[in-house]
This record gives structure tokens, C-alpha cells and sequence, in this order.
């Protein structure tokens, strides 16, 4: 059975940084392409980030994009996401995600295979 658990949100004023993680099991990790995404009440889950099964492929959403950076560990089966110059629309709950595939072409990110039960990040003042 595959398990995702994120961790490392937290409440946090605008301009501060976060590192969000997920360490997964049940999956053999270091094949699979692994990212992140968001969601706030009343709004789609929105794509925030992609790594490849070798940390190459390395794609943003728009909205992060020079804000947020994406790695992997694959010896831990864990990634991150740094969440720098956070800003009050950064607020969200922040999923993990993986697909069964090593990368994912960008018109596919909405396919994923596994999901996290997601973290709190707030941001504000």
C-alpha cells in the first residue's frame, strides 16, 4: 500500500520560508517522478511542482515560479518543496503527489497516481 506524508507546514508571516516534506513507502520511489500541489476552499487543486525520477525535469506553476524549488532524496524516499518569499496566496493545503511513471509530460500532471493527505500552510500577518 502506497503512503505519502507530507509535513512542515505551519503558520508563517509574509516573506518568511517554509520547507514543506514527503517521505513515501510502498512504492519503489526512485523510479517514480514525484511533485506538488495545492488547494484552497472553493478553488480546483492547482499544480505547483514536478521532479523526475532522476531530479531532472524540474517544472513550476506559474504562481512559484523563482519562489519555490523542488528536490528529491532518493536514498531517504523523501522530497521537498522550499517555499521562499511566501506570500498571503500561497495559502493552502499542500499536497503531495506521485505517478507511477519517472516523468511526467506537463499535459499529464493532472494524472496523478497517489496522493498525500496534504499539509496546512498559512500565510499572513
Amino acid at each position: 500500500q502506497v503512503q505519502l506524508v507530507e509535513s512542515g507546514g505551519g503558520l508563517v508571516q509574509p516573506g518568511a520560508s517554509l520547507r514543506l516534506s514527503c517521505v513515501a513507502s510502498g512504492l519503489s520511489f526512485n523510479s517514480n517522478a514525484m511533485g506538488w500541489f495545492r488547494q484552497t476552499t472553493g478553488k480546483e487543486r492547482e499544480f505547483v511542482a514536478h521532479i523526475n525520477w532522476i531530479g531532472k525535469a524540474i517544472d513550476y506553476g506559474d504562481s512559484v515560479k523563482g519562489r519555490f524549488t523542488i528536490s528529491r532524496d532518493n536514498a531517504k524516499k523523501t522530497h521537498y518543496l522550499q517555499m521562499n518569499d511566501l506570500k498571503s496566496e500561497d495559502t493552502a493545503v499542500y499536497y503531495c503527489a506521485a505517478w507511477r511513471r519517472g516523468t511526467m509530460p506537463s499535459e499529464e500532471y493532472e494524472g496523478v497516481d497517489f496522493w498525500g493527505e496534504g499539509t496546512l500552510v498559512t500565510v499572513s500577518s
